[in-house]
């Protein structure tokens, strides 16, 4: 079953840009697994091939926006307005600023073996983001009517709720997304890199299998995204006219993407391609989304 969990904090000290990077969001996710259980914050640490969570930068305020849906439904993802999540920080984050972060969980293994932790939260320990303590005051697991990234569903009732004739989807890439392609990356969502990635994502842990055929049928219809860089502040150079390895770089895209289903496709094959794009919401697209990229979610 696929947890969105959303995580309310403050820290007492400045948080550095320096430490609001994503090889530093996954550290701390890491310490608070093997603050449950060591074996298996070692276990998701050496695992590099296809690791089942993911995670988003931090945010400063106590929610996105409301949502358009003036009940939260549980299990659907609810709409909520388009607009990116901040990814990269110039300045640090005050103390006492409310703060929340976003912990999908995409193996219901996992969400069990970490229970110990939301349902034991002691909001007086501190957690460590570099030398900020950072306190956690609660966390969200089902749908709120101001934080639209709470929720969680079962597999079976993604795939058996997942509509049978819509064949327009549009999905909305919130952080920098891209894909591997050979040897480099892409910036570019096309179909069978974005359904592709939500199929292995999918099959990876879903008890109901999707067939790989019925993304061929996907084709973008409309699209309006940008190309965004991230750079670790600490790689900048300042006062000198260097420029930073491309290598030390991720350029991805955000904004919003449009696929229409063209040609003859059956209500089975509708509920798989609208069950995949549902789940988006809960495993991300392409690269680093352990690490804050690739967060993606389908928009009306």
């Amino acid at each position: 079953m696929p947890h969105s969990l959303v995580f309310n904090f403050h820290s007492d000290s400045p948080i550095p840009p320096g430490f609001l990077t994503g090889k530093h969001f996954h550290a701390l996710f890491l310490s608070l697994v093997s603050s449950v259980e060591k074996s298996l914050g070692d276990e998701l640490h050496a695992n590099q091939a296809n690791k089942p969570f993911t995670l988003s930068p931090i945010q400063v305020g106590t929610a996105l926006q409301i949502p358009t849906e003036p009940r939260p439904q549980r299990g659907r993802p609810q709409t909520v307005t388009e607009r990116s999540l901040r990814w990269q920080y110039q300045d640090a984050i005050a103390p006492g600023k409310a703060c929340w972060w976003r912990i999908s969980l995409l193996d219901d293994r996992l969400f069990h073996q970490l229970s110990h932790l939301w349902l034991n939260l002691n909001p007086q320990k501190p957690w460590h983001l570099g030398p900020a303590d950072l306190y956690i005051t609660s966390i969200l697991g089902t749908p709120q009517s101001t934080q639209p990234w709470a929720n969680y569903c079962p597999y079976e009732r993604l795939y058996e709720e997942a509509s049978q004739d819509n064949r327009r989807i549009s999905l909305q890439f919130y952080t920098p997304t891209a894909f591997r392609h050979g040897k480099y990356d892409s910036a570019l969502p096309t179909p069978e890199a974005v359904f592709g990635s939500l199929l292995r994502r999918w099959n990876s842990y879903s008890p109901v299998a999707i067939a790989s055929e019925s993304i061929a049928l996907l084709h973008p219809s409309a699209f309006n995204i940008r190309t965004e860089r991230v750079t670790d502040p600490r790689q900048q150079f300042e006062h000198t006219g260097a420029s930073i390895n491309p290598a030390q770089q991720f350029t991805g895209c955000v904004g919003k993407v449009t696929f229409q289903v063209l040609g003859d496709a059956s209500s089975e094959t509708l509920r798989q391609i609208n069950a995949l794009a549902d789940f988006a919401f809960y495993a991300g697209v392409g690269r680093k989304t352990p690490m804050g990229m690739g967060i993606t979610r389908r928009i009306s």
